[in-house]
């Protein structure tokens, strides 16, 4: 299978970017070429479009299943198994970042959590206790968020990112209007100094 120009620049890009993404470079490429391709593809014709051994090609694909970022297929008549990914792009991205979560955020807000319950023995583990606190704080309201926003349907989801900045201008209009979204909070400088 000779790959065309476009096809070949794409995959040898996801293959540069795959270190950097914490892969290695055949598994950015096996995912770019299954991605573009429009049939699922076995591991003789990855292969044979991209010019690497079979070993890396199993391996990759291995990788790319445990990130659940492949789907494997079968065809009537055919024992061999084919390899695709699914086709709505949000489905990758969604199952991307909540891998992500799984393997980087989890085990980081564990360890703060654990770290945050020990008792602190002296001024320097105060100090980085305190600093500790702020991280797992944003870390966990960055959680609570990606929590919300996995609930949202696409259509609202690909809605509410277009808003972007505007965003800000309807909040800053909320306030204005007197409603700061917390009850019973005596106004502050700033409320005081806008009502003036």
């Amino acid at each position: 299978m000779n790959l065309p120009p476009l096809v070949q620049t794409f995959v040898l890009h996801f293959g540069e970017m795959g270190s950097r993404w914490g892969v290695n470079r055949t598994v950015g490429q096996i995912y770019a070429l299954l991605f573009v391709s429009p049939e699922p593809l076995n591991a003789d014709e990855i292969v044979e479009a991209l010019g690497v051994s079979r070993s890396n090609v199993s391996m990759g694909l291995k990788e790319l299943q445990a990130w659940n970022l492949v789907r494997l297929r079968h065809k009537p008549g055919d024992r061999r198994e084919y390899f695709g990914t699914p086709e709505d792009i949000w489905v990758i991205v969604r199952t991307l970042i909540e891998e992500r979560k799984k393997r980087e955020i989890d085990p980081t807000l564990s360890l703060l959590r654990e770290t945050l319950m020990e008792r602190p023995e002296s001024e320097f583990e105060r100090h980085a206790q305190a600093r500790m606190r702020e991280m797992h704080d944003l870390i966990d309201m960055l959680t609570d968020w990606y929590a919300d926003m996995r609930a949202i349907e696409t259509e609202r989801l690909v809605q509410l990112m277009k808003l972007g900045s505007k965003i800000s201008r309807v909040l800053e209009f909320r306030d204005r209007l007197g409603f700061s979204g917390k009850r019973n909070d005596p106004p502050s400088s700033d409320d005081e100094e806008r009502s003036r």
